[in-house]
């Protein structure tokens, strides 16, 4: 006879454990203690089994019924109902253990096998140890959009932009992994891109006038600090280069007598090899700073270690004790300087780009410039060198 909730509100616990059969297999054992446990028997491969649905009343009897009905329907289709419960309790507990700093660990692995440039892997790390803080131990497929949003929005509320930007960016990479590892069913940061504030595009500050940087340039001579800052900054100069491309200058790099610097594509923001020419001056100042002693490999190194790069504010201290204030220039911006002034002069745009190693969007074009500017580009920097002589001596 089928079960009521009535009647299972007034079993009554006695001195063994008895039950109260529902049908199909199903009946609640009532406990000497006085608790009421869904079971259900069946048989599976000939054997006899039992399956628990949960206590009573937290699982009422409609639901006990539907368990046991999904139960059944399992049995029919071959599989172990028991079994089948396992696994989703092991898929549960799995779910839950993965959370979002397991998933980031492994994404900042991976940045670290495709050798991912120093700086970018910090700010990465910095990104998920730092700033998603709050995420770490949250199940990664629990995450909402709504977290994500608040998260974000303290970045932005201190007024970092970029890094509010950057972060949503490493935060969406860390999903796509999860995605496609099966631990998530999509990325929440998609839904959350129109909620952030746009980033106020601030141009580095450059100086493009020919006289003012003449007057820099005599500055930079008549520096009194260290030399060998002095001269990577001189060199960076020369080379239109970025400051943490001239900071890790290996020896190994330079062929001196092809006046010939390869930067390999670690270093590279665009990540590929990029070969500067050298000009006579750009030579002179790698010869100069040359340390021929085994185990040293850097042309610039630091002033604390022969062996540790130049620090990466090493530039702009110098600059700002030789009175040049942020506003003013940054190490960065001598690339825009360069841009500018050879513009000015009527040198070819595109053998500007080569030499900024500005990567041009046409694949075939890209390949076709670099295997042809390589004599313009020679010829290039030779005469950005000898302009740089010629504004640093014209005191007028």
């Amino acid at each position: 006879m089928a079960l009521t909730d009535l009647k299972i509100k007034k079993a009554k616990a006695e001195p063994k454990a008895y039950k109260l059969s529902d049908g199909g297999g199903l009946f609640v054992l009532i406990k000497p203690n006085g608790s009421k446990l869904w079971q259900q028997k069946y048989r599976h491969l000939g054997k006899e089994r039992l399956l628990s649905h949960g206590p009573y009343p937290e699982v009422t009897l409609a639901q006990a019924r539907q368990k046991r009905d999904t139960a059944r329907v399992q049995l029919a289709e071959g599989s172990d109902p028991a079994v089948q419960k396992r696994l989703k309790q092991i898929e549960a507990e799995t779910q839950a253990r993965t959370t979002f700093l397991l998933v980031a660990e492994e994404y900042l692995q991976q940045a670290y096998d495709r050798e991912l440039a120093d700086a970018t892997m910090r700010k990465k790390i910095w990104h998920i140890h730092t700033l998603a803080e709050p995420l770490h131990h949250r199940p990664i497929n629990e995450i909402t959009a709504a977290e994500i949003l608040h998260l974000l929005k303290k970045v932005e509320q201190s007024g970092r932009r970029e890094t509010t930007k950057k972060l949503r960016g490493t935060i969406s990479a860390v999903f796509r992994l999860a995605i496609v590892t099966l631990r998530a069913q999509n990325d929440p940061t998609l839904a959350i891109r129109g909620a952030l504030l746009p980033i106020k595009v601030t141009n580095r500050p450059a100086i493009t006038d020919e006289r003012v940087f003449g007057q820099f340039l005599r500055d930079l001579e008549a520096y009194t600090g260290a030399g060998v800052i002095k001269d990577a900054l001189l060199f960076q100069i020369l080379t239109m280069t970025r400051p943490g491309e001239v900071r890790g200058a290996k020896q190994q790099e330079f062929d001196l007598e092809t006046a010939r610097w390869t930067i390999p594509a670690q270093r590279m923001k665009m990540r590929r090899d990029h070969i500067v020419p050298l000009p006579i001056q750009a030579i002179e100042l790698v010869r100069r700073n040359w340390i021929d002693i085994e185990g040293v490999e850097l042309v610039f190194p630091s002033l604390n270690s022969n062996r540790k790069w130049l620090s990466e504010n090493a530039f702009n201290s110098a600059m700002r004790r030789m009175g040049y204030s942020k506003d003013e220039v940054t190490a960065h911006g001598f690339r825009a300087t360069a841009s500018t002034i050879l513009n000015t002069h009527g040198f070819d745009p595109d053998v500007i780009e080569a030499a900024l190693a500005h990567q041009d969007k046409d694949a075939i074009r890209r390949t076709y410039n670099r295997a042809t500017y390589w004599e313009k580009r020679q010829e290039l920097m030779q005469a950005w060198a000898d302009l740089l002589e010629m504004f640093r001596n014209d005191n007028n």
